[in-house]
């Protein structure tokens, strides 16, 4: 018996290729099906983490208050006083604890499939799910990370106002955008390894270019065309409209509103289609 005549006679019974990509619209109505497999996954790994170190999730929360204090005792001192915003800690604050989030997404999406190759080998789901799973890991450890800052910003004299309520949606624009960006490094990190080892220099070239520690229109004021172009940063947008909502004095373009809502909105899209289109090799490779 020919594969062709095995295949003729496996349609005829409804029978279909273990990983064979299915019609998108039935691949994203799967995957909603299924959405509760991706919630699971990210509390195991928050608890398995949580197993494995002495302090537990408090890391989660540690180790951004420890970069923005190296951040902000090396570059406090070393950037002069024209380059950075009166109220220095809270701005350094936002920037780092929201950089984060990205960051955290990124490298963690990159690894989602090439980690999990048992995983996606003897069972039958929509890949798409890993670098979804790690991206709702991800916004689990958000919401302590934004109860310690508001904290935080309070401690440094930043008054609680109604327009602190502003984050959520600046935050939710951020979620597509990292969701994207987590599914399209995923699918390069199955067919590129090395993608991997590049990502974290990705990640720091990102981050100082997103004017965590220093205020990008200070330094570009007299460069328009610059400060246009570094405008542009997806990164940057998200921090600054999260400064916007959360510090005083720290007035955020409107039109960056738009183009975190386009930034979101297309790299989501493209890494759902772009991810999709390779469903049959994951595993495989």
């Amino acid at each position: 018996m020919t594969d062709e005549s095995v295949a003729a006679i496996a349609r005829r019974f409804g029978l279909t290729r273990v990983g064979v990509r299915p019609p998108l619209g039935r691949y994203l109505a799967e995957t909603w099906s299924r959405r509760a497999f991706a919630a699971t996954l990210a509390k195991y790994r928050i608890q398995s983490e949580n197993e494995r170190n002495r302090l537990g999730i408090a890391w989660v929360v540690i180790k951004p208050m420890l970069n923005a204090l190296v951040y902000g005792l090396v570059f406090g001192f070393i950037l002069p006083p024209g380059s950075r915003p009166d109220n220095f800690v809270p701005f350094l604050l936002v920037g780092v604890f929201i950089f984060e989030y990205f960051a955290s997404s990124f490298g963690s999406g990159a690894k989602s499939v090439t980690s999990n190759q048992r995983l996606v080998q003897s069972l039958s789901f929509p890949r798409i799910l890993l670098p979804l799973a790690v991206l709702l890991e991800q916004a689990f450890r958000l919401l302590p990370i934004l109860a310690v800052l508001a904290i935080l910003l309070l401690v440094f004299n930043e008054p609680l106002t109604p327009e602190w309520l502003m984050v959520i949606p600046v935050l939710l624009l951020m979620t597509l955008f990292n969701a994207g960006v987590a599914m399209i490094a995923a699918r390069l990190s199955v067919h590129i390894r090395d993608i991997q080892q590049v990502i974290p220099f990705v990640t720091r070239i990102i981050f100082y270019t997103s004017s965590i520690f220093f205020s990008i229109d200070l330094i570009l004021a007299h460069r328009p065309d610059l400060l246009a172009i570094a405008h542009l940063n997806p990164v940057y947008e998200f921090i600054a409209l999260s400064r916007d909502a959360l510090i005083t004095g720290s007035p955020a373009e409107p039109v960056l509103w738009l183009w975190a809502s386009i930034w979101s909105v297309v790299v989501f899209l493209f890494g759902v289609l772009y991810f999709w289109q390779a469903e049959e090799r994951y595993g495989r490779e």
